[in-house]
């Protein structure tokens, strides 16, 4: 129990960490990914109006016949391409990547590269 309680605390701190470096090195809007072991999804968030733009996921019922039959990676990949697509939609084309508490590696990666891809710059 008490090993359980030291990692849920170690991965707050690191997304504290992650968050509190973004907030200081820029003003631009926060691409921030949250990673699940089954599931994924991503928002573009305005900090300063604290408003989310836009938002997609692995459980939307518009992408499940998309996303069936895919690897979790590949799924990934299309939340990136669809999260791009609609903020480019919302009029923003520049945005800082927040991970979160996920290392940048794996789903997370192939969802940034997906969205650098589909024309969103960070």
């Amino acid at each position: 129990m008490r090993a359980i309680l030291k990692n849920q605390a170690r991965r707050q701190r690191r997304q504290w960490r992650v968050r509190a470096k973004l907030r200081r090195t820029s003003n631009a809007v926060r691409l921030s990914v949250h990673r699940s072991s089954k599931h994924i999804s991503a928002q573009v968030i305005d900090d300063v109006q604290g408003r989310t733009l836009c938002a997609v996921t692995s459980t939307a019922k518009a992408l499940a016949d998309q996303l069936k039959g895919k690897t979790k990676t590949e799924r990934a990949a299309m939340i990136g391409e669809e999260i791009a697509k609609r903020a480019l939609a919302a009029g923003v084309t520049t945005v800082v990547f927040d991970r979160g508490d996920s290392r940048f590696h794996g789903r997370v990666k192939a969802l940034a590269d997906a969205a650098r891809n589909a024309g969103l710059k960070f």
